[in-house]
């Protein structure tokens, strides 16, 4: 991995065992940015830092931190006041429990960390720590304290290195209360079926296939907009409308998914949106058919034109030697004609 600055030094704490680590971020924003502007010039839109009490712009290094106490007061906090804190957390990521992965409910986990070695001693101990999570096939449940607040974590491996997985507390989950449909829904086993036939014949997809399509489009319009060209038309939005018949939807759907994966349709390699209302995948196939077809004609037509053209060109090349020839050839007798 290339060189990345950690945000964070400190150690893990596996139980008498300590292994200084480095906490560096495992992911990064490829998300395009916007900037506030003034629609009637084009000026920057800024936010200026401003002190109420002197009512003037103070630069960063004249902000600190305060708590504000309920009757207003303003409690300055530094960060020399924050390494006081009385928690062992402060400085450790402290593992309190080992816990079987499927323990740890998904909505919990946030932002993901990857936790570097802090120097040749840490090493052995974090091979050591990482071969028992990996041998046990579970994670550890970890406290550590970041930017201001004590978090939960969890470790886990990925490939040889460990990740560290800030964790939500129990108490910041909602419950989903009023979330699922409340009315009396029966689902027949047929339609299970069917749902289970469509997930199987969809199948999997390789994740590292996936990528940002908004982002590209999004490229797409400011490099248009940049050198005055037309933008990019935007596609038809897909027919709406409510689903009547649940089980001639799923039959259509599962019917589609497996011509697009049929072979030779190519259907493999790439992730598929069944669109509603469309066509049944026999016409979709003689479309495809169709669109093959002409383009094969197309091509043969193109490579027929240009072997007929190449005589012809040949043959103009030949007389216009010829005649630049005779063109010389009437110069030279004509300069022997001219007097001296």
């Amino acid at each position: 991995m290339r060189h990345v600055r950690s945000i964070w030094n400190g150690a893990i704490s596996f139980g008498l065992v300590s292994i200084p680590i480095k906490l560096v971020n495992a992911t990064e924003s490829h998300a395009i940015s916007f900037r506030q502007i003034h629609t009637e010039d084009n000026g920057r839109i800024r936010y200026r830092k401003v002190c109420e009490v002197e009512d003037r712009e103070v630069s960063q290094s004249e902000i600190g931190k305060g708590y504000e106490d309920a009757d207003g007061t303003i409690i300055p906090i530094t960060d020399e006041d924050l390494s006081h804190l009385p928690i062992p957390t402060a400085r450790t990521i402290e593992i309190v429990a080992f816990v079987p992965a499927d323990r740890i409910d998904p909505i919990q986990m946030g932002a993901p960390y990857y936790l570097a070695v802090g120097g040749a001693a840490a090493a052995k101990p974090y091979t050591l720590l990482r071969e028992a999570l990996k041998r046990g096939g579970k994670v550890a449940v970890a406290k550590f304290a970041l930017r201001g607040r004590e978090r939960l974590g969890m470790l886990r491996v990925a490939d040889d290195a460990l990740v560290l997985h800030a964790l939500l507390w129990p108490d910041e989950v909602r419950a989903p209360e009023g979330v699922a449909p409340d009315a009396n829904v029966t689902i027949r086993d047929k339609e299970l079926d069917l749902a289970d036939a469509l997930m199987d014949t969809l199948g999997e997809v390789d994740l590292d296939d996936l990528h940002d399509e908004y982002r590209e489009a999004l490229e797409e319009v400011i490099a248009a907009k940049a050198a005055g060209e037309a933008l990019p038309e935007a596609p038809a939005p897909a027919a709406g409308g409510k689903v009547l018949d649940l089980m001639a939807a799923l039959e259509n759907s599962v019917r589609a998914a497996r011509a697009s994966r049929a072979p030779g349709s190519g259907g493999d390699a790439e992730v598929r949106s069944l669109r509603r209302g469309g066509g049944t995948p026999k016409e979709a196939g003689a479309k495809k058919s169709t669109a093959a077809a002409k383009k094969t004609a197309a091509k043969k037509t193109t490579t027929a034109r240009k072997s007929a053209a190449q005589p012809a060109r040949a043959s103009k090349k030949s007389t216009a030697k010829s005649a630049t020839g005779k063109k010389t050839q009437a110069k030279k007798t004509t300069s022997r004609k001219r007097p001296a």
